[in-house]
């Protein structure tokens, strides 16, 4: 085609990459790859195989590790672990500024093995993956030159165990690594069966860093192999990003264990487009949205949600874009659609499009590839919200669609999932925009862009889509716990007696549900006897019934999540307040619950602690990241919703209002279960709500067993996040019963709390209160 002719037509003509380098790479290896364990090499073994998925081609075998090489590399990284936190800050960080120097350096050769393991492509590898992996290493050598004086507090899990996902191979080890290398932790990483060769040549890339032997450590294999990783007791903290059905079980595996957990995971991403909006941008957007890396992005715009009024010149203009794409051989720098990673793959996507009988389904008529893993884009619409494919994560590029009239119903429809990793929205009405935006249950939005990543940024979900974020100063509490060692819980010792009651009027102490004294479902109550054996009273057992109606009574209180800081702030000082005035009463009923002279104290910091969450009410602020676009990510802190805990046993006022709170002055509603030694401190407690304008349904108050109430709770669906501090073993079914949900968990598997003290109030109290939300908006013309 002569120069002439191309202007003529403006076809694009082929301008392939060559993969010379990166096979001579392979070859030097000799084609064949063991483990890489304390700085060195295992021999390898032929068990499995990699290969190109734009053409079959075996590019190198692998080997599956064995039980005895994944002890061996946990063992390495626990040698190291002490070592590498001991350098400090600044001595992590020369290291990372090594690594992240080398990235740069061998780019290319990342970019262009990256392509070939995965079909994603050239363009994509080289312009976005490789740029974001290299800036996630510089980014976390300056979090590491900062810790000790940034985060004094924090110091280093121990080894962490990292799986990641194959369609972003490279840069989920960056997410992984840099910030678990950046706090002091070391790591052993199992990238997926796939696609190992980049996270193989990063193995090579930290031995010519010189990074200390034990450091890093990278397995490859199935998920037999993920499964050794967290099973393994010496194992501190597991971080996987992959599916949701994986990732419960994972939750449940630990269960009990004590290890740390973060879960990236599935979604079904909703891109609204209202009728205000730049059509075409948005067009280009959803283009980037949905078929960037052919569509296996969990984050991927995958449900369109357009406007009414402009739907049918949307979806014609769509088509028109789609009959323009170009889909082919990945190192072709013209190509836009690459291969999908694997036959498994293939066959997934397409079993779940042709089983579909909903809707309209369009593929334009591209000229597809004869050999290789590949799919045409594809766009079903006329879907009901409650289509399967509209519900369900396809992981391909399938993009599935339906219209909406007004705001409010499209953020029913967004939210009408059991996702919540990321979304989208295209308006030029900024109040439109910034309305919308907070309502989108995600962990991310986007406004008028999409797929914007940065490591200033952090990234995770909610819901199903998992726990934790992974950049940004957010994401570095998933590698770091506070300072000192945490003592066991000592049994608490209750009282019993055979005398009668102190005061022959009996008060009838209730459950507290909904802003009202209710009786309990059971129907039976429980004796409490002070020091002497007198009885000073008997308190409900509530029951799983009592749980339900609690849940739903908070649920039904959701209006508090939408009122001010300064409101919430008001009503905190104003149950202090109250408190206060009964002072001496409490003070005294703690005593005889007791039997000592600790109460005052109780009390006292008591009121003192509401004063401290009154005042955060207001002042726990987001952040405006400093990411590298002509533009902000505002993250925002956001309630985490209904809380669920079981309160402290040895400290029956003060436990409930530390957990209480922090809680409540963020926004969330909360059902507690009181100490299970001392409850009488709690329904004694709720007068005080009933007289501080609190709303009925933000606190619920229950009392019983706190192992009868534990599995009700952490199993409940509407329950978003459970903690446990309770003197009771319950911290293993609290784990394995969340999954249900993935809802978050924070429990002290037997360990004990100074509640007294500084341990038993601040941010970490904040931070578990609270999701954080990045709103990415873009600015100018």
């Amino acid at each position: 085609m002569t120069v002439k002719e191309i202007f003529e037509t403006m076809n694009y003509g082929p301008a392939p990459e060559s993969a010379g380098d990166a096979l001579a790479w392979i070859v030097d290896q000799g084609a064949a790859f063991g483990q890489f364990i304390d700085g060195d090499w295992t021999e390898p073994r032929k068990d499995f195989q990699s290969k190109n998925p734009a053409n079959g081609e075996i590019l190198a075998d692998l080997t599956q590790a064995s039980q005895d090489e994944i002890n061996a590399a946990v063992a390495a990284a626990r040698k190291a672990q002490s070592k590498w936190e001991g350098l400090g800050g600044h001595g992590r960080a020369k290291y990372l500024y090594a690594i992240a120097r080398l990235l740069q350096k061998h780019g290319r050769l990342f970019a262009v093995l990256e392509t070939l393991d995965n079909g994603k492509p050239i363009r994509e590898s080289r312009d976005i993956d490789i740029p974001l992996v290299q800036r996630h290493f510089y980014y976390h050598a300056g979090m590491a030159q900062l810790m000790e004086s940034e985060l004094p507090d924090a110091q280093a899990l121990g080894v962490c165990g990292q799986i990641i996902p194959w369609n972003f191979p490279l840069l989920m080890l960056a997410w992984k690594v840099a910030p678990a290398l950046a706090m002091g932790n070391t790591v052993v990483l199992k990238p997926a069966e796939y696609t190992s060769l980049t996270a193989l040549l990063f193995a090579d890339i930290c031995q010519q860093a010189g990074l200390p032997a034990g450091v890093v450590n990278i397995v490859t294999g199935d998920g037999a192999v993920g499964e050794m990783i967290t099973a393994h007791e010496d194992v501190n903290k597991v971080a996987f990003t992959g599916s949701t059905d994986v990732g419960k079980r994972i939750r449940q595996a630990t269960a009990g264990s004590g290890k740390s957990l973060t879960l990236e995971l599935g979604g079904k991403s909703p891109y609204i487009v209202f009728d205000d909006a730049d059509i075409d941008s948005a067009i280009e957007g959803l283009v980037d949205a949905i078929w960037f890396n052919q569509g296996q992005v969990c984050c991927a715009g995958s449900r369109l949600l357009v406007q009414e009024g402009i739907s049918d010149t949307f979806h014609r203009k769509l088509k028109a874009r789609m009959d323009g794409l170009r889909i082919g051989n990945p190192l072709d720098k013209c190509i836009d659609v690459g291969a999908i990673v694997d036959p498994v793959q293939l066959k997934t996507i397409t079993d779940l499009v042709d089983g579909n009988n909903d809707g309209e389904t369009y593929q334009p008529a591209l000229e597809m590839p004869t050999e290789g893993c590949f799919y045409p884009p594809t766009l079903i619409t006329g879907l009901a919200p409650s289509s399967k494919l509209m519900q369900e994560e396809i992981f391909g590029p399938v993009l599935v669609s339906t219209t909406f009239r007004t705001p409010s119903e499209v953020v029913a429809l967004a939210n009408n999932t059991r996702y919540g990793l990321a979304a989208t929205l295209w308006t030029e009405n900024v109040n439109l925009a910034l309305d919308i935006a907070p309502k989108l249950v995600a962990g991310v939005v986007w406004i008028n862009a999409t797929n914007l990543f940065d490591a200033a940024a952090g990234f995770g979900g909610v819901r199903e889509s998992g726990y934790g974020r992974e950049g940004g100063w957010e994401g570095l509490s998933a590698y770091t716990k506070p300072k000192g060692s945490a003592k066991a819980l000592k049994p608490v010792d209750v009282f019993s007696g055979d005398k009668g009651p102190l005061d022959p009027l009996d008060r009838t102490p209730k459950l507290y549900i909904g802003g009202k004294q209710a009786r309990p479902d059971s129907g039976y109550s429980q004796s409490v006897f002070g020091k002497s054996g007198a009885l000073l009273g008997q308190v409900p057992i509530a029951n799983r019934k009592d749980v339900r109606n609690a849940v739903e009574a908070a649920h039904a209180a959701k209006g508090w999540s939408g009122t001010t800081g300064h409101l919430r702030a008001q009503i905190l000082y104003f149950i202090a307040e109250n408190l206060s005035a009964r002072r001496e009463e409490f003070a005294n009923r703690i005593n005889m619950l007791k039997g000592g002279k600790t109460g005052d104290k109780e009390v006292e910091v008591s009121i003192r602690r509401l004063f401290t969450y009154a005042a955060w009410a207001d002042k726990y602020d987001g952040q405006a990241h400093g990411v590298p676009i002509r533009g902000v990510a505002l993250a925002m802190k956001e309630p985490v919703g209904v809380i669920g805990a079981l309160c402290p046993d040895d400290t029956p006022l003060l436990g409930l209002v530390s957990v209480m709170a922090p809680a409540i002055a963020m926004g969330n509603r909360v059902v507690l279960a009181a100490s299970q030694a001392f409850p009488l401190a709690a329904t004694d407690f709720y007068q005080v709500l009933e007289t501080s304008d609190l709303p009925g349904g933000v606190v619920n108050i229950l009392t019983g067993n706190h192992a009868e109430l534990a599995k009700p709770l952490a199993g409940h669906m509407d329950v978003d996040a459970i903690w446990s501090f309770s003197g009771a073993d319950v911290s293993a079914e609290i784990e394995r019963e969340s999954a249900g949900n993935l809802k978050r968990t924070w429990v002290n598997n037997g360990m004990a709390r100074d509640w007294m003290g500084a341990e038993g109030e601040g941010r970490t109290f904040l931070q578990a209160a609270t999701e954080v939300k990045n709103i990415w908006v873009p600015y100018g013309e």
